[in-house]
């Protein structure tokens, strides 16, 4: 693995990665990210939930600075709790490719939600989207109110075909005018054209001038495959999709686990004498 000095910016995605399954960091990990930030590595969060879902699991870790949100579609300054950029979807453009998306999988129709546009980034949701609904998304919606005001993404499930069916369908039907992708198991986004995570942190590594080699990167999930590819060092969690386990460079214990306290451990923590390692330490990685 390479040397501590080699990265000043440490990226990672929030669910799956560096939350535990009960949406908390956890000691091990916020102790993990200090020793990187004593070090001169800064953290920056690289998640798909927009800014006004992760504001508040920024506010918990007590974290400054650039956060990228949306998949790649907002940059948000969590300092001033600001949202610097934010690119919409064409509604009509979203309409239709779920419309035809639904009529060429030509089974029972997808179930259904939206992110509406920022600074609001409400869920709209049809019935029968979630079997567990959250009581902080409120009422389901009918179907006219899903594209009723100007939306950032569309979330997309089937009970029935595989992720990989629907997101190819999608994307397929879509061609260039949208990016699809793959965030969490049983649900399909159709974002923006060229939103992707890589994406929205070039355009935070533009701001703050560090490079991707620079960077290392941690994910769990196939939308994490351009972070991964993007970042100079790509570690997958141990619970990540073999789609991002076959491009990272390493895979970590699993984020209940804390994966990424693991690797940070043997990155950034100095090395004591006579131990015989470098402050690299000498895990064993994967290779691409």
């Amino acid at each position: 693995m390479p040397g501590s000095a080699r990265f000043r910016v440490v990226a990672t995605d929030l669910d799956g990665t560096l939350l535990r399954g009960d949406l908390t960091v956890s000691a091990r990990s916020r102790a993990a990210l200090a020793l990187a930030a004593a070090a001169g590595a800064r953290h920056m969060v690289v998640t798909g939930r927009p800014a006004a879902s992760c504001r508040p699991f920024l506010a918990a870790m007590g974290y400054r600075g650039l956060a990228v949100c949306g998949q790649g579609a907002q940059l948000y300054d969590a300092s001033a709790d600001r949202l610097l950029e934010s690119v919409p979807l064409d509604r009509e453009v979203a309409r239709s490719v779920v419309e035809r998306t639904e009529r060429e999988l030509g089974r029972s129709p997808l179930a259904l939600a939206v992110v509406t546009a920022a600074p609001e980034n409400r869920l709209v949701f049809l019935p029968g989207f979630a079997d567990r609904p959250r009581p902080e998304w409120g009422r389901a919606a009918d179907r006219a109110e899903l594209f009723a005001g100007p939306v950032e993404k569309v979330l997309m499930r089937h009970r029935e075909l595989p992720d990989e069916l629907v997101a190819a369908t999608a994307a397929r039907i879509g061609g260039s005018r949208v990016s699809v992708t793959h965030s969490d198991r049983g649900v399909i986004e159709v974002l923006p054209a060229g939103t992707t995570k890589a994406a929205g942190l070039q355009r935070a590594a533009d701001r703050l001038g560090f490079t991707p080699s620079e960077t290392i990167a941690f994910g769990d999930m196939p939308n994490d495959v351009p972070l991964l590819t993007w970042a100079g060092y790509g570690v997958a969690m141990g619970n990540a999709h073999p789609r991002l386990r076959a491009v990272a460079h390493e895979v970590a214990p699993r984020n209940d686990d804390d994966g990424v306290a693991v690797v940070l451990e043997r990155l950034f923590a100095p090395a004591r004498p006579g131990d015989g390692r470098t402050p690299a330490g000498d895990g064993a990685c994967v290779g691409r």
